[in-house]
C-alpha cells in the first residue's frame, strides 16, 4: 500500500470515529502501528522472504492498489487450493485488518506470517491455511533456499528471548574465563618447571 493510500485510510477511519462520537455512539479505540519500512518492522523475516511474500501479494492484487480485497483474497485462496466461504474470507480479513478498511495491506499480509510463526492462528483458520500454502517450496527455491529459510526461522526464535541471549553470553564469558585460567595455570607450571629443574 502506498503511503498516500495508507494515510488516506487512517484519516477516513479517524473521520468515521469523530462522526460516531458526535452522534453519541461508543467507539472502540484501535491503535495501529504505522510503519514505512517492512524490513525493519518484520525483522524476523529475511529480505528475501519479504520479497517472496511481496511477490505473492502482488500476484493476487490484480487491482494494483496495494490492498487485497475480499474478491482478490477469494481468488488467492482458490488458487492456493484452500477455497473459503464468503464469511470465512471476511473473518480472515477482520483478523489482520488493523486499520479497519476492509482490505489487507501488504503490512497486514505480513502479519499473517508473523502470527503463524508465533502460533497465534487457529490451526483450521483460513489465515493458517494461507500461511501454510505460502510457506517456502523446496522444489522452487532448492535445498539451499530451504536451508536459508529454516536458518532464518531458527535465528528468529533465538532472537525472541533476551533472557536466553544473556544466558548464552554468560556461558561464553565463563568459557573464555576458564580457558584463560587454564592458560595461566599452564604458563605457571611451565615457569615453575624451569625453576624446579635447576
Amino acid at each position: 500500500m502506498s503511503a498516500d493510500n495508507e494515510l488516506s485510510a487512517i484519516l477516513n477511519r479517524r473521520q468515521n470515529m469523530n462522526e460516531a462520537l458526535d452522534n453519541g455512539e461508543n467507539v472502540e479505540h484501535k491503535y495501529v502501528k504505522v510503519s514505512t519500512n517492512v524490513f525493519t518492522e518484520f525483522n524476523e523475516f529475511t529480505r528475501k522472504e519479504i520479497k517472496e511474500y511481496e511477490k505473492t501479494f502482488k500476484t493476487y492484487n490484480s487491482s494494483g492498489n496495494g490492498r487485497l480485497s475480499l474478491d482478490e483474497l477469494k481468488i488467492m485462496m482458490e488458487k492456493l487450493g484452500a477455497p473459503q466461504t464468503h464469511l470465512g474470507l471476511k473473518e480472515m480479513i477482520k483478523e489482520v485488518d488493523e486499520d479497519d478498511d476492509g482490505f489487507i495491506s501488504f503490512r497486514e499480509f505480513l502479519l499473517i506470517f508473523r502470527k503463524s510463526a508465533a502460533g497465534e492462528l487457529k490451526e483450521d483458520s483460513g489465515l493458517s491455511l494461507l500461511a501454510r500454502q505460502c510457506e517456502i517450496d523446496v522444489d522452487e527455491v532448492g535445498v539451499v533456499g530451504a536451508n536459508d529459510f529454516f536458518e532464518a526461522k531458527i535465528a528468529a526464535i533465538r532472537k525472541t528471548s533476551k533472557f536466553e541471549d544473556e544466558i548464552r553470553l554468560e556461558q561464553e564469558e565463563k568459557k573464555r574465563d576458564e580457558e584463560e585460567r587454564r592458560k595461566r595455570q599452564q604458563a605457571f607450571k611451565e615457569r615453575a618447571a624451569l625453576f624446579g629443574g635447576n
